[in-house]
């Protein structure tokens, strides 16, 4: 535990520190929302200025800043002027569905790359490996705007799968069966972009990491004395290899995260993209600053995970922890 509440304390001062860049960078950028207001001839000076004043735009920064903390505190995350409404309810919808996408593309692209990565290294400079390698760098150097575009074009000409938006319009007078598949075939090609942008370079870490504890004296050892070939792979190799892979999983939840924002603008997802591509060109304050926030809190919560699961993997960790 005590661990777990240092790694929780630096979070905590991470999300801080994110907090106060994202309001200062925000609030400084030139133009707001009521910038087009305030060029509109029917649209009095003193009604700009009532409105400024309702909103705190009047108000000294340090003063804004502590005004929207304790809303946050209270839940509320500040008022959006998009919208009329405190950012909370809103951004909240969003941040399930890009979780929703970020999670699922996380466990089949890790689902993909173990085995896929394992096989290889096992595999290491022969033709399968070699093969395997000119594909995941054919898929690296493709951008994943390119890679997006691509999958919204084949699906859009073939009509495979739906595009845009989570669900379709009858979503609830479906049964819970027609639901779960309604919802999966409007993720399949979000996902899919997800994967295929994350997936070649976790391929190569897991072959990169597998291949040399192949090569370890202690595995050739255990090779010689006639462990099969499937247990030194997936009992030991994999085991002693994990802690670079835990490391890299906390890695790719961020990358994911940060892959989705795109993808979800690109196909329509109702996620944190387009909202706050949204708020960024309607200059809405308080959701950019929240949308930043939330973005970075999942970043955060991916490395503590992987901080977690090192721990547990690793005894000098737990070693070294204890003695502090």
């Amino acid at each position: 535990m005590r661990f777990f509440f240092r790694r929780l304390r630096h979070a905590c001062f991470l999300l801080f520190g994110v907090s106060i860049l994202a309001f200062l960078f925000t609030t400084l950028a030139p133009g707001n929302y009521f910038d087009e207001m305030r060029l509109n001839p029917q649209i009095a000076p003193e009604t700009m200025a009532a409105l400024r004043a309702q909103y705190q735009l009047d108000r000294p920064l340090p003063v804004r800043y502590v005004s929207w903390m304790n809303s946050v505190l209270h839940g509320q995350m500040g008022f959006s002027f998009a919208y009329n409404s405190p950012v909370a309810p809103i951004l909240f919808v969003r941040a399930r569905n890009t979780l929703l996408l970020t999670i699922t593309a996380t466990l089949i692209a890790w689902g993909i790359a173990l085995p896929l990565g394992v096989w290889s290294a096992e595999r290491f400079g022969r033709l399968p490996d070699r093969l395997l390698s000119w594909a995941t760098a054919a898929l690296l150097v493709i951008p994943d705007l390119a890679l997006a575009l691509g999958l919204l074009v084949l699906t859009v000409r073939t009509g495979w799968f739906p595009t845009g938006s989570m669900t379709s319009l009858d979503f609830g007078s479906l049964s819970l069966g027609g639901k779960f598949r309604d919802l999966a075939l409007h993720m399949t090609l979000p996902v899919a972009a997800l994967v295929l942008s994350g997936l070649p370079l976790l391929i190569r870490h897991v072959r990169a990491a597998v291949a040399e504890v192949l090569d370890a004296p202690f595995m050739l050892a255990a090779r010689g004395h006639g462990i099969p070939r499937r247990t030194l792979l997936y009992r030991y190799a994999l085991r002693v290899a994990a802690n670079p892979l835990i490391s890299l999983f906390g890695f790719s939840i961020g990358a994911l995260l940060s892959g989705s924002l795109l993808v979800e603008v690109v196909m329509s997802w109702p996620g944190l993209g387009p909202l706050l591509l949204e708020s960024i060109l309607s200059r809405d304050l308080y959701v950019v600053i929240d949308g930043v926030l939330f973005s970075t809190m999942f970043l955060v919560s991916g490395n503590l995970i992987a901080d977690i699961l090192l721990y547990w993997a690793d005894p000098r960790i737990r070693t070294e922890s204890a003695a502090r």
